[in-house]
């Protein structure tokens, strides 16, 4: 099995949805909000496991609940963060 190290970014992405865009000066609100985690370091991390890799990924990110939901698929896949660090920003 291969040990692959990656050092890349870790995002938690926000998308919200609408039936329609609204008109000039309108707010729409039945938005449906999806959250999507990712980031280029975080997808190659992922996909490298899926094909059997052992894979450590090096990153930063947040002290907060977004970066704890966007590190529970690595965490889920095997992913080793032993090396992914959470930062307060000061």
């Amino acid at each position: 099995m291969k040990n692959i190290v990656v050092i890349g970014s870790v995002n938690l992405d926000l998308s919200a949805a609408v039936a329609r865009l609204p008109a000039p000066g309108e707010t729409v609100t039945d938005a449906v909000l999806e959250r999507f985690p990712g980031g280029k370091g975080a997808n190659q991390a992922l996909a490298a496991r899926r094909l059997g890799a052992n894979v450590k990924l090096i990153a930063c990110v947040g002290n907060d609940a977004n970066a704890t939901e966007a590190l529970a698929l690595l965490h889920d896949a095997g992913v080793d963060l032993s090396r992914a660090r959470k930062s307060a920003v000061e």
